[in-house]
């Protein structure tokens, strides 16, 4: 006969509902000590539970629905859904995606995702982007991850680029590189916000950073690694002119291994005539490279987690962007 909720608050001493919480991520409010107790009570009874019951008990089944923009062609993907994944296990739950792309809505996605109903719902995208979220559906989504809702209606993660920028340019400057040229991402807004923290940190070290060499890596509009790349040009020139740059910063990691290509071809040595530094942490790159590249790696780990905290929180965070910071990897490019 398999064990019940009854028998398992039976043997603990402790009400239904407190094993309820425990194994199943309900309100009852506890000490971890407790949690694990009722948790090896429950194991050594052989107590396994009854996702259709429990469904109907509290009306959502143990999920958390992932809305993915694009996200699963993204190599940063994986990093978001083991932080949201490894959180969410250890509340007794998983994750399912659906992926946004083609010719289907947010609305479509969603409504087809709520038919499984999920304990909460979160939308993450393949790049730091603002999201115009159909108003009706602002209140099924929990939390966005690696995007803004550009209405502000829903809590959103997003790392902090402008403080990444601000802090990868300052080890450059720190490491007594005067004459920083940076080789950004048109027409993205991670782009956008780094280069404004390139620009701050210069200033704050008495350069004019207005006057500063930026510079986009490719002829499009709209950064994407399959344009025209300009860098071997930018490189060429850059190295020829009276404003010979001692450090180079690159938008992401794809753009900083074109550089090493292109100064290797003007017969410039790294780290020792140009220091090349990035930003992503694309670590099949970054690690790869020669010598290994310096970057500042994205949180998206760290943003799955907490989007999986702030989901299942019994008490939901006010509405508001939260800027999760980078990491500094430091290799031997500088």
């Amino acid at each position: 006969m398999t064990a019940s909720l009854n028998d398992i608050a039976a043997r603990a001493g402790v009400s239904v509902k407190t094993v309820s919480g425990a194994l199943h991520g309900g309100s009852a409010r506890m000490s971890e000590e407790t949690r694990q107790r009722i948790k090896g009570i429950a194991e050594e009874l052989g107590y396994v539970t009854n996702f259709a019951a429990r469904s109907m008990r509290q009306g959502w089944m143990p999920l958390v629905g992932l809305v993915a923009d694009d996200l699963i062609t993204s190599p940063f993907a994986t990093e978001i859904i083991r932080g949201l994944d490894g959180a969410v296990r250890a509340s007794d739950m998983a994750v399912f995606a659906m992926t946004l792309g083609g010719h289907r809505s947010v609305g479509s996605i969603l409504d087809e995702m709520r038919r499984f109903r999920p304990r909460a719902i979160a939308y993450a995208a393949m790049y730091h982007k603002n999201v115009d979220l159909p108003r009706e559906f602002a209140d099924t989504v929990g939390v966005m991850i690696n995007c803004r809702d550009a209405n502000d209606r829903v809590t959103s993660l997003v790392p902090d680029e402008t403080g990444a920028a601000i802090e990868i340019t300052s080890y450059l400057l720190d490491a007594g590189r005067r004459n920083i040229a940076f080789i950004n991402l048109p027409g993205l807004l991670a782009g956008e916000l780094r280069e404004l923290g390139f620009r701050q940190a210069l200033d704050h070290a008495g350069i004019d950073g207005a006057g500063a060499i930026v510079l986009p890596a490719v002829s499009k509009a709209i950064y994407s690694d399959r344009a025209h790349s300009l860098v071997p040009t930018h490189i060429h020139d850059l190295i020829n002119s009276q404003r010979c740059p001692d450090a180079i910063l690159c938008g992401n990691d794809r753009v900083a291994m074109e550089v090493y290509a292109a100064l290797r071809r003007c017969g410039a040595t790294i780290p020792d005539d140009v220091a090349v530094a990035s930003f992503d942490n694309q670590v099949e790159i970054a690690s790869r490279l020669d010598p290994p590249l310096t970057t500042m790696a994205l949180p998206h780990r760290a943003m799955g987690r907490q989007a999986a905290h702030i989901l299942l929180a019994e008490d939901r965070p006010p509405v508001g962007v939260q800027k999760l910071p980078f990491q500094l990897v430091e290799r031997a490019s500088v």
